[in-house]
């Protein structure tokens, strides 16, 4: 004598092959990926009061149209506001280039799309990287850590935005 759950496991396994037989089970497809990307990285995961950490933002361009304009902000997590101790600042920002680095502007919390300079092709993308400078004074043993929403504007006039995007945290060590 078979118990209910065996019989209810039969069953669901009929209608599985059923299902499985008439096409109508669920396929494994390959989600599109987003329009543009945002993603971040930081040259190392702690520092000390006086210190600095380099936060490179890079943003890809997975259609198949130019990006033509970018806005984006950056902010502090909330974890990273519940410590009034912790004391930092952007104080440089460069865009990265075939060429070389070249300076860009737009750091803190304010419209860094312009930073990624000139239209990104498809396929491609652009790094900014961010100087965050730990003021010698600062507390220590927190993290500290952004986050960033974008929109893009591409050149057959469609859009996307993303985010949050959060950034890897940095530990700000006692010396």
């Amino acid at each position: 004598m078979r118990s209910p759950l065996m019989r209810r496991l039969g069953l669901t396994a009929v209608l599985a092959v059923v299902l499985a037989v008439f096409g109508f089970a669920p396929g494994a497809s390959a989600a599109d990926p987003a329009p543009a990307a945002l993603t971040f990285t930081t040259d190392s995961a702690t520092t000390t009061p006086g210190g600095t950490v380099k936060l490179s933002m890079t943003i890809t361009n997975n259609k198949t149209y130019d990006v033509l304009f970018v806005y984006q902000t950056i902010d502090p997590t909330w974890l990273t506001t519940q410590r009034p101790d912790l004391k930092y600042s952007f104080t440089g920002c460069s865009l990265a280039g075939a060429a070389g680095d070249t300076s860009c502007s737009g750091t803190g919390p304010s419209n860094l799309g312009a930073n990624y300079g000139a239209t990104i092709p498809p396929g491609q993308s652009r790094t900014v990287t961010l100087t965050l400078q730990i003021a010698p004074d600062s507390g220590c043993n927190g993290n500290i850590g952004f986050y960033s929403y974008y929109y893009a504007e591409f050149s057959d006039s469609t859009n996307t935005s993303g985010g949050p995007v959060y950034t890897p945290e940095t530990r700000v060590l006692c010396a």
